[in-house]
């Protein structure tokens, strides 16, 4: 059994009694078990706050003095209330006006009246009357009046207006002075503005008139030297006529390259047939097709008979030889057409090349008259545009100019007329007594009394790191809860609590000792089972002495053999809560051997020992470091099932961290509202810094009346005793 150790890494169960009994010396993994981080510390705070109630009661009964004592030493305050409205506006459709955004216009109403400025206006027009005295403060200033501009209700166009002060007469004097000057102010910044804009506008009517006559002067001399109807008249001529030379252009240039291409193919022909007299009709033909002249009908002919004798000859050839006279004859005929047609061919290629030439000059000409027109165009077509331009300068300035001037004879008419909108619906009635200010001083001081309170029990909360919960015990340590003992009623608490007895009605308390036992029966360990566990706390005043008397008499009623020692040798008074005597005990066993059975205490409880911590001597802690230690823990591993040892706190002395080592095991009971967590968590450091053995810890005096605690709570289960009424 001593190679499981457990760790402080090792993870802790959940803080139920339905899973304390799986605390073990070796690491077993818990379940997700608690709940969230920011609910339990809602709870928490409930609780601090349910402990310290008192707080925000002290703070909001001081806060409420305070300013009850404020309201009773301040002078009253009387409020008059007066009401202004957006009146109905005549629209004049070619008159100018004061326009306003909707949507903001009653909020810069409110504004406006709230200023120094309008506040100042209404203390001069009280002066300058001098029918009403100005009262002044303690520092010789008028005496400050309170404005408070609200809209309606019905988020009309009314504006309600309310003036506080000391003064009952000189709230309602000043009200009606403040509504009259914010309207005369107005007036008078429309004038200034409309007086603006009027000189504006003025300016720009007599700018443009200047740009007018110069606009018009200028077209006035253009229209001296250039007449646009003979303008236009003569582009239009020129561009038909510029319009006739380009088609007789692209006519010539269509012969041309016409005639270049006959050229080119009679060189390639009389190349290749030179003494071809095919070759020589073809090219007549070519020359002379579709010519009516009389040269061309000579020419057909000549060809035509060449053609003839050819044909002739070649027939006669078949049948006479070339020295026949009918074939010399014939020769000579085609000698002499053949000369003719030469000479027409040449005649031809002549007339051919005159034409090339001809149409060649005929389209330079041509091409210069488009050029000399093309000239004239474009400079009739600049005129124009010259012309047109300076048109639309005259009708833009024009434009402009009339617009202007429409809009000066507006803005004239309607600067002499009334614009404003704003009217006293209701003048400034005589004031009375308000509490407005005392309500608010007293809203102000519940508010702050309550928000001072819970912030003083936040902060307490925030620095009070004592455990309050099983789950703040699963959340802050790392350690198991093997068990929790709920919180008596007080009721059934008069002086010290007292151990369990036989029959006990505390249901709820003998079942939290029950399932403790049963944690401590059902360890999932290997090998031997503890036997011998030491109960200590991290400070006194936890419970251990308690809940290590009620444990072994609930195992001694379960029928084992137990063993109660007090090792607290310094102040141990567990006797006292047995009823038993001090001495001797344990302090003479670790001095010197001694005959155990003559030693141990026993009263009605059976299979309970209990062994007293002895007659305290100097230096205690000593004695568990001596030679008899040991022999005496083996001893009572012997002859008892279980052995509970109840030594003193952790940091009370180093009896606790001497000891655990030695034992099968240690408990460490935690105290609900008592315990810190920084406390417990160095208390457990210690003793796993000492290789000690931890089981779990025990939370004690848990809040059993809390929602979170439902344990052993079900009626009918509690026997026939039940348990009695709280107080």
């Amino acid at each position: 059994m001593n190679d499981i150790v457990p760790t402080k890494d090792s993870a802790p169960l959940p803080a139920d009694p339905a899973y304390a009994g799986y605390a073990a010396f070796g690491p077993v993994p818990a379940p997700a078990y608690g709940a969230p981080v920011s609910q339990n510390r809602a709870r928490r705070y409930l609780a601090f706050l349910r402990r310290l109630w008192w707080v925000p009661a002290l703070t909001l009964l001081v806060t409420l003095g305070a300013a009850t004592a404020y309201v009773l030493m301040a002078p009253p305050t009387y409020s008059s209330t007066a009401a202004l409205w957006e009146t109905e506006k005549f629209h004049l459709p070619e008159g100018a006006a004061f326009t306003d955004d909707l949507q903001t216009h009653l909020g810069t109403q409110i504004g406006l009246l709230s200023t120094s400025r309008i506040r100042q206006l209404a203390l001069a027009r009280l002066q300058a009357s001098g029918t009403n005295t100005i009262p002044l403060d303690k520092e010789g200033k008028p005496l400050n009046v309170k404005l408070t501009i609200t809209q309606a209700p019905n988020k009309g166009s009314i504006l309600l207006a309310v003036a506080s002060s000391p003064n009952a007469a000189y709230s309602q004097a000043f009200l009606d002075a403040l509504m009259n000057e914010f309207l005369l102010y107005k007036k008078t910044v429309r004038k200034l503005v409309s007086g603006d804009t009027l000189a504006s506008i003025s300016e720009q009517v007599l700018r443009l008139e200047r740009d007018l006559r110069a606009d018009q002067e200028a077209l006035t001399t253009f229209q001296r030297t250039n007449n646009l109807a003979i303008l236009q008249e003569e582009g239009a001529v020129a561009g038909g006529y510029l319009t006739k030379l380009k088609t007789e252009l692209s006519d010539l240039q269509l012969e041309s390259q016409l005639l270049e291409a006959t050229a080119l193919e009679q060189a390639a022909g009389a190349s290749a047939k030179t003494n071809s007299g095919g070759f020589l009709m073809d090219a007549m033909r070519r020359s002379d097709s579709g010519s009516s002249s009389p040269a061309g009908a000579e020419r057909q002919l000549a060809y035509k008979e060449l053609q003839l004798l050819q044909m002739e000859r070649d027939r006669l050839s078949k049948y006479f030889r070339p020295k026949h006279p009918e074939m010399v004859r014939l020769d000579r005929d085609l000698e002499n057409s053949r000369k003719l047609v030469e000479l027409y061919r040449n005649e031809s290629r002549e007339q051919l090349d005159a034409s090339r030439q001809a149409a060649k000059m005929k389209t330079a000409s041509v091409q210069a008259s488009i050029k000399e027109w093309e000239g004239k165009v474009v400079a009739a077509n600049a005129l124009i545009a010259e012309a047109e331009r300076l048109k639309l300068n005259v009708n833009r300035t024009q434009s402009l100019y009339d617009r202007l001037q429409t809009l000066l004879q507006n803005v004239d008419i309607s600067r002499n007329i009334d614009q404003e909108t704003s009217a006293i619906l209701e003048p400034a009635a005589p004031a009375v007594r308000s509490y407005q200010r005392e309500l608010t001083v007293l809203g102000m001081a519940l508010f702050a009394g309550l928000a001072l309170g819970l912030g003083i029990v936040f902060l307490v909360e925030k620095r009070d790191d004592r455990l309050l919960s099983v789950l703040e015990v699963s959340e802050k340590l790392t350690d198991s809860v093997v068990g929790q003992v709920p919180e008596l009623p007080s009721g059934l608490r008069n002086g010290p609590l007292p151990l369990l007895e036989h029959d006990d009605d505390r249901h709820t308390y003998v079942e939290s000792y029950r399932n403790l036992r049963s944690a401590l029966l059902f360890l999932p360990v290997e090998g031997q089972r503890p036997k011998i566990i030491l109960i200590t706390s991290a400070l006194p005043g936890e419970g251990k002495s308690t809940v290590a008397a009620n444990l072994a008499r609930t195992l001694a009623q379960g029928g084992s053999r137990v063993l109660l020692v007090d090792a607290d040798l310094r102040k141990g008074r567990l006797h006292e809560t047995m009823g038993l005597v001090q001495g001797p005990g344990l302090a003479e066993l670790l001095k010197e051997p001694a005959d155990l059975d003559k030693l141990l205490q026993r009263n009605s409880w059976p299979n309970l020992a209990f062994l007293s911590c002895g007659n305290c001597s100097e230096n205690p802690g000593d004695l568990f470091l001596g030679p008899q230690l040991d022999p005496l823990l083996a001893l009572w591993r012997q002859q008892f099932d279980h052995v509970l040892i109840d030594t003193c706190p952790v940091f009370a002395a180093d009896d606790a961290t001497t000891l655990a080592p030695k034992v099968d095991g240690t408990l460490l009971v935690v105290r609900s509202r008592f315990s810190g967590a920084r406390v417990v968590r160095e208390a457990l450091d210690l003793l796993y810094q000492r290789q000690a053995r931890l089981l779990g810890l025990i939370f004690n005096r848990a809040d059993a009346s809390a929602k979170s605690y439902y344990f052993y709570k079900c009626s009918g289960y509690a026997g026939k005793k039940k348990e009695p009424k709280k107080a």
